[in-house]
C-alpha cells in the first residue's frame, strides 16, 4: 500500500516544480506587456503636443506676419505724415506685439522653434516703403495693409475653424475680432488717405 501512495505523491512534487518556471514565465510577460504599454502611453504623451502639418504652418505664418506687423507699424511712425496712419501703425505694435508674445508663449510648449526673420515677401515690402515718405508712404502702406488683414483675418478664422491643436485653435478664435478690428481701421483709413490727402498732410503740418 505504500507503494501506491508513493508515486502520486512524487507525481504532484514533479508538476509543481514543472508549472513554476511556468507561473514565473507568465508573470514577466504581463509585467513585460505592461512596460509595453507604459511606454507606449509615454510616447502618445509625448508626442500629444506636437502640432500637425497645417496647424506647424499657421503657425509659422502668423509668427512671421505678426513680426512684419510690428516692424511695418514702427515704420508708419517714422514716415507717415497723416496722423491717422501713424495712429495705426501704433495700434499694429502694440496689438501685434502682444499676440506674438502670446504665440511664443504657445510654442515653446508645443516644442517648437519659430522663425525670428521676415519672410522674404515681407522684408521686400519693408524695403519698398522705407524708401518712401509722407503721402505717398501713406497710401502705400495703407494699401498693404488692407491687403495683409484681409489674408490674415481669412487665415485665422479658417484656424479658428479647422485647427486639430486645440490650443493653437483657441488662439487663433481669440486673436480673430482684433485682427477683423484692425482690418476695418486699415479700410476706413486707406480711404482717408486716398481721399484726403490733404486732410492727412493738414494733420501733419497742424501738428508741426
Amino acid at each position: 500500500m505504500k507503494r501506491h501512495f508513493a508515486i502520486p505523491a512524487a507525481v504532484a512534487a514533479f508538476g509543481l516544480l514543472t508549472l513554476a518556471p511556468v507561473a514565473q514565465a507568465q508573470s514577466g510577460q504581463a509585467a513585460g506587456s505592461k512596460s509595453g504599454q507604459s511606454g507606449s502611453q509615454s510616447a502618445q504623451s509625448g508626442s500629444a503636443n506636437r502640432l500637425a502639418g497645417a496647424d506647424q504652418t499657421f503657425a509659422m505664418k502668423a509668427a512671421q506676419g505678426g513680426m512684419a506687423e510690428v516692424k511695418l507699424g514702427q515704420l508708419a511712425k517714422d514716415h507717415a505724415s497723416s496722423s491717422a496712419v501713424k495712429q495705426f501703425g501704433q495700434q499694429m505694435v502694440d496689438d501685434h506685439s502682444k499676440a506674438n508674445d502670446e504665440l511664443k508663449d504657445l510654442a515653446s510648449k508645443k516644442g517648437i522653434t519659430l522663425p525670428t526673420d521676415l519672410a522674404a515677401k515681407d522684408q521686400a515690402t519693408y524695403d519698398r516703403l522705407s524708401k518712401l515718405n509722407g503721402a505717398e508712404f501713406d497710401r502705400a502702406y495703407m494699401s498693404d495693409m488692407v491687403k495683409d488683414h484681409r489674408t490674415d483675418v481669412s487665415e485665422f478664422r479658417r484656424e479658428s475653424e479647422r485647427g486639430q491643436d486645440s490650443d493653437l485653435k483657441s488662439w487663433a478664435g481669440k486673436t480673430l475680432p482684433t485682427l477683423e478690428h484692425h482690418l476695418q481701421m486699415a479700410e476706413s483709413t486707406d480711404k482717408e488717405v486716398r481721399g484726403g490727402s490733404a486732410s492727412g498732410n493738414s494733420n501733419s503740418s497742424s501738428k508741426k
